[in-house]
């Protein structure tokens, strides 16, 4: 009898964030042979997977039987390593209209239309072979059954699941079902359309310097492939302006579809910062304040619905002349959400250093004369910190429940506004690293609460490092 794989994860894509659980037997070696050892070969990569030919291939693990005779694999912590965030821009993008290239590293919040992932998504199998020590020999040796099994190819994402989120059991195997993230329907046939990659609410504010991208699954199924995405600008009059942004190569988009991971997750620059590098009319709306919003919606190449739309409504500056700051974080489904805090906040600054004690006058010299400048304790180098305390406008409780991700997110930035500067410095003068200070969240409901709102501390990751003296 050959190995099998009893348990396998319920759904060929699924985030790594969840249990990836594996169970295999092998009734003739386990009830047969002594120090049998079960061994899983894990294979990932961009491209997919082509077992047993070592491309791909990144280790094995093995475990011994349990008390059935199973063997019992658990590879979250493995595939979890393989995947990551977003941080930088595909270099087939384009920036304030001009190539990114491999030359012009740029932060991915900053791009003109489109770019594809390129970590957040990789293919994903698992080889099982069966060992066990063969006593008629001597020396005893190890023995590796020649017979395997091979999962089929899978989809591995940057995402993770939380306690609420439903976890479907079929035929021994469970997972998180993402099929709503998938460009497998269309809205015009009744059913529902893709959910971009967040937990966002769909009605978004943003201030005319704001950058930020949205995100989706990209794989082409059956006429629902994103052809292009449309953007409606609402005047202030009522009436409506429409433009699209065919989902092309030289846009930093898909082209034709390629099998490589790097096309299965899209990110479109859909914040007015970004929408402002290259779209003329939009410009022209903003220059004369003639805009209150506009709705983003992907379609496909009969212009039918094929994701979910939402709102970009226009944030005028604060009356009171609040600096804004605007905050990106890592989310549940591996991509980026955004907010812009528009109220009162506040900048201190600590300082920390080494002093030492100081000699006055000149002693290396021929005489000895007083100094002013000289003398007393002195600092040998100041490293200082700076914290930003800020304020949310009122809330509704969907934004309530969704600032949960910011306290739990592992990578927060703040994300500088449009600047009128070169594209060579859009490396170093947009994200600034943070650290999330508020370390407790309590939800608030309009019943308990009325109005809401939240404040939150961040501490920049990086210290202001002075000349040593």
């Amino acid at each position: 009898m050959a190995i099998i794989i009893k348990q396998k994860p319920a759904y060929p894509t699924f985030p790594v964030g969840q249990e990836v659980i594996f169970s295999v037997y092998n009734h003739s070696i386990v009830t047969t042979k002594t120090n049998v050892k079960y061994i899983a070969q894990v294979y990932i990569d961009k491209n997919p997977i082509v077992p047993n030919t070592g491309v791909g291939f990144v280790g094995e693990f093995k475990t011994t039987p349990n008390g059935a005779g199973y063997g019992m694999f658990d590879l979250s912590s493995i595939v979890e390593s393989y995947v990551n965030a977003d941080n930088m821009a595909n270099i087939s993008s384009n920036y304030k209209g001009v190539f990114i290239g491999a030359s012009n590293p740029t932060p991915l919040h900053l791009v003109d239309e489109y770019s594809r992932n390129q970590n957040i998504i990789r293919y994903f199998a698992v080889v099982f072979r069966t060992e066990y020590l063969d006593g008629s020999q001597t020396p005893p040796i190890v023995i590796r059954a020649p017979d395997f099994d091979v999962t089929d190819e899978m989809k591995i994402w940057n995402g993770y699941l939380k306690e609420t989120d439903a976890i479907n059991t079929f035929s021994g195997n469970f997972g998180y079902r993402p099929d709503k993230f998938f460009l497998n329907k269309l809205v015009s046939e009744g059913d529902t359309a893709a959910r971009w990659l967040t937990n966002a609410p769909d009605d978004r504010y943003a201030l005319p310097t704001d950058y930020g991208v949205a995100s989706l699954m990209s794989f082409p199924y059956e006429g629902a492939e994103l052809h292009h995405i449309k953007l409606t600008y609402f005047k202030n009059n009522g009436q409506q302006v429409s433009e699209e942004v065919d989902n092309v190569y030289n846009k930093g988009g898909m082209g034709p579809y390629q099998s490589n991971s790097d096309w299965n997750i899209l990110h479109f620059g859909c914040y007015p910062a970004n929408i402002l590098a290259w779209s003329a009319t939009f410009k022209a709306l903003i220059d004369d304040n003639n805009i209150t919003k506009y709705i983003v919606v992907g379609q496909n190449v009969d212009d039918k619905q094929v994701t979910f739309a939402f709102t970009v409504n226009i944030l005028c500056p604060n009356q009171k002349g609040y600096e804004p700051i605007r905050l990106t974080w890592l989310n549940q489904w591996g991509t980026w959400d955004y907010y812009t805090f528009n109220m009162k906040s506040s900048k201190s600054i600590s300082t920390k250093g080494s002093t030492y004690e100081q000699l006055g006058g000149t002693w290396n010299e021929s005489t000895y004369r007083p100094n002013s400048y000289k003398g007393g304790k002195k600092s040998f180098r100041v490293n200082a910190t700076e914290k930003v305390i800020m304020n949310t406008d009122f809330v509704n409780e969907s934004e309530s429940e969704w600032f949960e991700e910011l306290i739990n997110s592992p990578e927060i930035y703040i994300l500088n506004g449009f600047k009128t500067d070169s594209v060579g410095s859009a490396l170093t003068t947009y994200v600034i690293p943070v650290r999330l200070n508020t370390s407790s969240y309590t939800r608030k409901t309009v019943a308990n609460d009325k109005l809401m709102q939240y404040t939150f501390e961040v501490e920049k990751s990086k210290t202001l490092r002075t000349q040593a003296v």
